[in-house]
């Protein structure tokens, strides 16, 4: 089992403010090394952010520092909101990003990929798409437009876990009226997300 990787966040994985404050520029140091190898372009303008065990310490040590929270259900508050976003062992979890900086083109883009969210899919090799499951916690599109923060969760078979931890490759595709592609993530991607299944590397 890896389980450093897919075992949830408690209070004694986090850090005091004071403790936090001492470490807090080593660690950044260290998360964005880290997220090097956690985030996949798509194209120009879609990204994902994949999310694992440090990422999500990272975000809950960042809030407790900005908030200024330090009384136990305070804590426990954070770690309800974020633990969620921590693989389980047979999924990937990620931030889907739409990044347009021009605020005009950004809202006529939105407008135009409506429906973006459900158009993306997993494939593990020669094995068949996987449809993510977008925006479990709530509704982000309206009746006109989709919005630029998505998170979506990757469902994989038994036989789809075993695959990448075998080193089978790891790709997205996105099939919407306005847009459609098919990518394969680099290798130091695919390791990382390998990372976050359970079980060893054969």
């Amino acid at each position: 089992m890896h389980a450093t990787s897919i075992s949830k966040l408690t209070h004694k994985d986090l850090w005091s403010l004071e403790e936090y404050d001492i470490r807090r520029k080593d660690f950044r140091t260290q998360v964005m090394h880290h997220k090097k190898d956690r985030q996949v372009a798509l194209n120009e303008h879609m990204r994902l952010y994949f999310e694992d065990r440090m990422t999500v310490q990272y975000q809950i040590q960042e809030m407790l520092r900005i908030e200024k929270l330090f009384r136990r259900d305070e804590i426990q508050d954070e770690l309800d909101a974020y633990n969620p976003l921590i693989p389980d062992g047979s999924n990937f979890k990620a931030t889907f990003m739409l990044e347009y900086d021009d605020p005009d083109v950004r809202k006529e883009e939105l407008k135009r990929l409506k429906g973006i969210e459900r158009s993306l899919s997993l494939k593990v090799s020669d094995h068949s798409p996987v449809p993510a499951i977008a925006d479990e916690d709530l509704e982000r599109e309206d009746a006109e437009k989709t919005t630029s923060v998505h998170f979506a969760r990757f469902e994989l078979t038994p036989e789809m876990v075993a695959a990448v931890k075998q080193g089978a490759s790891i790709g997205f595709i996105i099939d919407h009226p306005q847009a459609q592609l098919t990518m394969t993530v680099p290798e130091n991607v695919r390791k990382s997300l390998a990372g976050d299944l359970a079980g060893e590397v054969v």
